[in-house]
């Protein structure tokens, strides 16, 4: 991991021989405030990963003009692998490795594989509300699971539309990946009258041109685990969901996952991120010079971490979503005109609107 004048400031590699897992944390910048960003638990995750994360997390909360530093975590560890009491378990020894840096260098919050009930887990380990945000309401928090992310990227979405002058009910959406973001994303969009005719997970992709049901998707993925066991569609791999002929695509799960290899075969006009850094430098490139429009996730998806600032601030969720909303679609509005002026890429546009922030 290479570093710069804005940082990182703090790497920390800690390892646990019980699990055989490695967790990582990097905090980034802290100039803005203690830096804040979820923990992942992924068989897969990495320092480099998180490094870049973390780095997107201080863009991010610059953009939304929080008062927060940039930082992320990460569990190399595949949940799916132990049960529920071994979870606790892991997410508690981190959480102690963790505590010298809580809360004045570093806060957490959910991410891949972890959610509300992980944080109540990792904030009781320490003996500190205040380690964490995303906590459950019990412990007077803000839990991602009110779908803050899927709210504010959905804003992201209407801007987009509207500059490039689609009506929503007239547009189609895929959704690669249906996590918290996913889903809520879809909930938001549905009930505004949009029409989501693919989503994917882990497990493939489903597509139906005339339309998926939210509800009834909810219920297939609630019983058996996936949304490929949604009735009457046509069952894809999971990387055919990118070649569809969608209007909008948002990429809501993992990294990378747009990449030189498939950038290609994307017949999307907008790309919304849901999830951080799943367009690879290369991949934004040639989108940009078939005139893609990408919004980059340190402006989509800024919702949860807005979130969180509402949640260590005591607001309600109310406020909470009035402050996503306005915050969101400010920093979008102010990309998208720059973009119309000078036909740059969105992520670089964005990218240096933080640093303005950041000095």
């Amino acid at each position: 991991m290479t570093g710069n004048k804005i940082g990182p400031r703090y790497v920390v590699q800690v390892y646990n021989k019980e699990f055989d897992a490695w967790g990582f944390l990097v905090i980034d910048n802290t100039k803005r405030g203690p830096g804040k960003g979820g923990i992942r638990m992924t068989p897969t995750v990495t320092v480099e990963e998180v490094g870049r994360l973390a780095r997107a997390m201080t863009l991010k909360n610059a953009l939304a003009d929080i008062a927060f530093g940039g930082a992320k975590a990460g569990i190399a560890f595949d949940p799916r692998s132990a049960n529920k009491a071994a979870k606790k378990k892991l997410v508690e020894w981190f959480a102690k490795e963790l505590k010298p840096f809580l809360p004045k260098y570093y806060i957490a919050g959910p991410d891949v594989n972890m959610g509300e009930e992980e944080m109540a887990w990792f904030v009781g380990a320490v003996k500190d509300k205040k380690a964490a945000t995303g906590k459950p309401k019990r412990l007077k928090g803000l839990p991602h699971e009110l779908g803050s992310t899927g709210f504010g990227v959905v804003e992201a979405v209407k801007l987009a539309l509207k500059f490039k002058k689609i009506d929503l009910k007239d547009a189609t959406f895929a959704f690669e990946g249906f996590g918290y973001v996913g889903t809520f994303a879809m909930q938001f969009l549905t009930e505004l009258g949009a029409k989501v005719v693919a989503v994917s997970d882990s497990k493939g992709t489903i597509y139906d041109p005339v339309g998926l049901d939210y509800a009834e998707l909810m219920k297939v993925k609630k019983k058996t685990g996936t949304v490929t066991q949604y009735p009457i569609t046509k069952k894809l791999n999971n990387q055919e969901i990118f070649s569809l002929p969608v209007d909008v695509l948002i990429p809501a799960a993992l990294p990378d996952v747009i990449h030189a290899g498939n950038a290609d075969k994307l017949k999307a006009k907008i790309i919304v991120e849901g999830a951080n850094i799943s367009i690879t430098s290369e991949a934004e490139e040639k989108l940009h010079a078939r005139g893609v429009l990408i919004i980059p996730g340190i402006l989509a998806n800024a919702g949860g971490v807005i979130s969180s600032f509402a949640e260590h601030k005591g607001y309600s969720a109310e406020k909470m979503f009035k402050l996503v909303r306005e915050k969101i679609s400010k920093s979008v509005s102010i990309a998208l005109t720059r973009h119309a002026k000078t036909g740059k890429p969105l992520l670089e546009i964005a990218a240096q609107m933080a640093w303005e922030k950041l000095g």
